[in-house]
């Protein structure tokens, strides 16, 4: 079993930047071998599943929604995710849930499904 632990949320106004971490654990657990990823879900919404990186590390995708505002990046050293977040808007809050799957379907969309999880980190941007 995987266990997930986010850090890095916070408030922040539009045009502004946070960084996400998460850090993974378990028995024998390495990111490396995951499709590892990042979802969100704001207030009466859907989850959005928003930047994935393939097992392996050397690929990711993020939805068209984040994309050339957000990055997703590992530190296999330190079994750590991260997703910086720059240019922030409004519709950009949201609870933000690091997530770990199995390489099969490793997209975005997918993402949201079939995942462990961890607790969230909330994410408030301002006007």
């Amino acid at each position: 079993e995987v266990q997930l632990v986010e850090s890095g949320g916070g408030s922040v106004q539009a045009g502004g930047s946070l960084r996400l971490s998460c850090v993974a654990s378990g028995d024998e657990v390495d990111i490396n071998m995951y499709c590892m990823g990042w979802y969100r879900q704001g207030p009466g919404k859907e989850p959005e599943g928003i930047a994935i990186i393939y097992p392996g590390g050397a690929t990711s995708d993020h939805a068209d929604s984040v994309k050339g505002r957000f990055t997703i990046s590992q530190d296999r050293s330190k079994n750590t995710l991260h997703l910086q977040m720059d240019s922030l808007k409004p519709e950009d809050s949201a609870t933000y849930y690091c997530a770990a799957r199995a390489a099969l379907g490793c997209t975005p969309r997918l993402v949201v499904r079939n995942s462990y999880r961890g607790q969230g980190t909330q994410v408030t941007v301002s006007s």
